[in-house]
């Protein structure tokens, strides 16, 4: 069920070096505020559908560094994305939060409750980039200058978003998002091109392959989990393949390091869950609020 909530204002933080944007939905004092941080590629307005759920809730959906509207380049350090965010939330005054993440936003956030244990008082981390111990042990780079991240070859212009909807909405895996998700993902994932005609993406395909490229910087988030002494709700999707992006990246073990985790486990669903049904993220954030 989708309720009226009006559109949110976006405001800019001045955090490391960039302006973080967030979109802020107000809400009368007393629910505790909801904090949104999505998955690589995306920004935080494919959480509309969602947000609009919690009315009583003041709600906060990030653009994490390099993404929407937010500032910043290529990234080669995960704990950056999780100081930004911790900075955002101390200049806010935000404490005892919700916080809701979604793929590599789900590692942010747990990084930030680790590190600021004020922050939040739970977390649902859906499908979070948190892999089991061996995936962060010293190795080869996963990708290199010359062989870098698939992302790096993603089609970045646009003549309208209109043409981006046509262009992606029949394509796995957009295909199985929410109508509303996928528009929003393309109405707010788009800004007007440097020449002035047509659009390119927010997120440019070298910031994307970026994400990617470094995903085994923050091996020390495992020993981070074991102090994050709050509830803590995991929800994987079906692994199947981590070459597939549909696949949970999520280490099966994860909510039993966690002192006061819980692991829900949903095969019917792929790794873009909040996606694919914005209604039942909503149902599964009001249980594990209540």
């Amino acid at each position: 069920m989708t309720l009226t909530r009006s559109a949110p204002a976006t405001r800019l933080y001045p955090v490391n070096g960039i302006d973080l944007a967030v979109h802020e939905w107000p809400a009368p004092e007393g629910a505790p505020p909801l904090v949104f941080a999505h998955a690589t590629g995306f920004h935080g307005r494919v959480f509309d559908a969602i947000v609009e759920q919690f009315p009583a809730h003041p709600a906060y959906a990030i653009d994490l560094r390099g993404h929407g509207q937010s500032g910043g380049g290529p990234i080669d350090d995960w704990r950056q994305v999780a100081s930004d965010v911790a900075g955002f939330l101390d200049q806010a005054g935000i404490s005892g939060a919700v916080g809701i993440g979604h793929s590599m936003g789900a590692h942010t956030l747990l990084q930030v409750a680790a590190d600021h244990p004020d922050a939040f008082n739970r977390l649902v981390l859906f499908d979070p980039v948190i892999l089991a111990p061996e995936f962060y042990a010293p190795g080869a780079p996963l990708y290199t200058a010359d062989n870098p991240h698939p992302a790096i070859r993603r089609k970045r212009d646009f003549a309208s978003v209109e043409a981006m909807i046509e262009r992606f909405k029949d394509r796995d895996p957009y295909n199985l998002f929410d109508p509303r998700v996928f528009e929003d993902y393309c109405r707010y994932g788009l800004v007007p091109a440097p020449s002035g005609e047509g659009m390119e993406l927010a997120c440019a395909p070298e910031v994307e392959a970026s994400v990617y490229a470094s995903s085994r910087s923050n091996g020390a988030v495992l020993e981070a989990a074991r102090g994050v002494n709050i509830p803590v709700l995991v929800v994987r999707a079906k692994h199947t393949d981590l070459q597939d992006f549909k696949s949970s990246p999520t280490w099966p073990e994860l909510a039993s390091i966690l002192p006061q985790g819980t692991d829900l486990y949903r095969p019917d669903r792929t790794h873009f869950h909040p996606f694919e049904d914005p209604d039942d993220a909503a149902r599964i954030i009001a249980e594990w609020i209540a």
